[in-house]
């Protein structure tokens, strides 16, 4: 517990620094703290409700003892939810909390405190349950990874200089979105109305691929190659990556994928937001620079699932950027905060089957465009894990892929790519486990 305090302190000074040096990047409205506060209170009282009045659940049943007995410091304790509970679910809540300040003219560093005050809060009061660092962190920091993406996403989706059905459209789309930026500007009378000034962001692309995949599993007594299943998904790249930036999330990808597989049809939460860029060097048609990133991940295919909070320092490179053949490449190393990894030996309460702990990663990528007609990805990600609360184990995961996307007409293209994700188990007193999981994808994609 002390080793994850001690990198959990550190990653939010390293956020505390960023943040409080630079100035919002896009005009924000003007501060109404009561309302922001009042949309926290919201985001609070309905999944309690729901959970007490419609659930009955006997964990929303809470009174003052329970209260009480949660402000303890010694009352914290890991909980058993399951790993979309915990890893999916959390951040989300953790979104509306920060997005209740961000929507209300607060820059991103004071709308973070919001994303941990508001987990705190449900911690304490809004279960009987006892408070758990697994949801304070996942709430807190996923929180403020997901409400400043879909923050910035929803204000780019809407032109406010404009009315009509097409302004109400993207309203609602937006709302979608994100629901707190969307309920502040109803309660201030903006909705389809020409106010402010429009989201001229830089650099937005967002590409939707509809196809077929196929996951596997090896291992020493278990040899699948799954089955066909169609999936759907969303790529989002926002601001100019290849630019020095000073405001965080001013430039980031965002990546959604769902299909039709057993285990859940959201399988795929990706966002990689660059905390600040600045210029190492630039020569001729070369340029390379420095950025440090905030990371949120969540998989969960078939059978093998992976969440995470992180944050790495990347080295950016740009290489013959004015030739026909571009290459882009990417090295960088940086430390998890918290990591939950598969363990096959362990399942316990609401579907607990996956260890917590802290680590360290290192990142590979390399882009090669032809022409502005093909393109080629080679990704790789390295991950060290030590278990600070599940079986005594650590883990070593390797993520590899490859794409190739080839334009056929204007906005339309073909795309396929393999990959696996490969996770070795080391274990105090079982068995290690060595599982890799293979797959492969095809599909057409539309940019949007």
């Amino acid at each position: 517990m002390r080793t994850l305090i001690i990198i959990w302190l550190l990653s939010l000074s390293a956020i505390y620094s960023f943040g409080q040096r630079t100035a919002d990047s896009i005009p924000a409205p003007k501060k109404q703290f009561a309302q922001a506060a009042v949309q926290i209170v919201i985001s609070e009282l309905l999944p309690w409700s729901y959970n007490r009045f419609i659930r009955k659940a006997e964990f929303a049943k809470v009174n003052f003892k329970s209260i009480g007995n949660n402000l303890k410091p010694s009352s914290w304790e890991w909980d058993d939810n399951s790993f979309k509970t915990n890893q999916l679910a959390h951040p989300y809540h953790g979104n509306l909390f920060y997005s209740s300040l961000r929507s209300n003219g607060y820059n991103f560093w004071q709308s973070a405190s919001a994303a941990f005050a508001g987990s705190l809060l449900w911690e304490i009061a809004g279960e009987t349950h006892l408070p758990a660092p697994n949801d304070f962190i996942n709430t807190g920091l996923g929180g403020v990874a997901l409400g400043e993406m879909s923050y910035r996403v929803s204000r780019h989706i809407v032109n406010n200089r404009v009315t009509g059905p097409r302004r109400q459209l993207q309203e609602i789309l937006a709302l979608l979105v994100n629901p707190m930026n969307g309920l502040t500007k109803l309660t201030r009378g903006e909705w389809g109305k020409v106010h402010g000034v429009a989201d001229t962001s830089g650099g937005v692309t967002a590409d939707l691929n509809v196809g077929v995949r196929r996951f596997g599993i090896q291992t020493s007594d278990q040899r699948t190659r799954g089955h066909n299943e169609l999936y759907l998904r969303v790529k989002l790249n926002y601001g100019k990556k290849y630019h020095p930036s000073q405001a965080p999330f001013e430039s980031f990808l965002a990546q959604i994928e769902a299909g039709s597989g057993d285990s859940t049809y959201l399988n795929n939460v990706q966002v990689i937001g660059a905390l600040k860029t600045w210029k190492m060097r630039e020569e001729g048609s070369h340029s390379h620079f420095y950025s440090v990133t905030m990371n949120y991940n969540y998989i969960k295919v078939g059978a093998f699932q992976y969440g995470g909070q992180s944050f790495t320092f990347r080295l950016l490179s740009q290489w013959n950027k004015n030739s026909r053949t571009k290459i882009s490449t990417e090295i960088g190393s940086g430390v998890t905060v918290l990591a939950a990894v598969p363990d096959k030996y362990l399942f316990y309460g609401e579907g607990r089957n996956y260890d917590y702990g802290p680590g360290i990663h290192v990142i590979a990528n390399t882009r090669i465009n032809f022409n502005e007609y093909v393109d080629i990805e080679l990704n790789y990600l390295g991950s060290r894990f030590k278990t600070i609360n599940g079986n005594k184990s650590s883990y070593i995961l390797n993520t590899l892929s490859a794409d190739v996307n080839a334009k056929v007409l204007d906005r339309f293209s073909v795309a396929a790519g393999v990959g696996q994700y490969t996770l070795n188990g080391f274990y105090d007193n079982l068995s290690n486990v060595a599982q890799i999981f293979p797959f492969a994808r095809f599909s057409l994609g539309y940019r949007l």
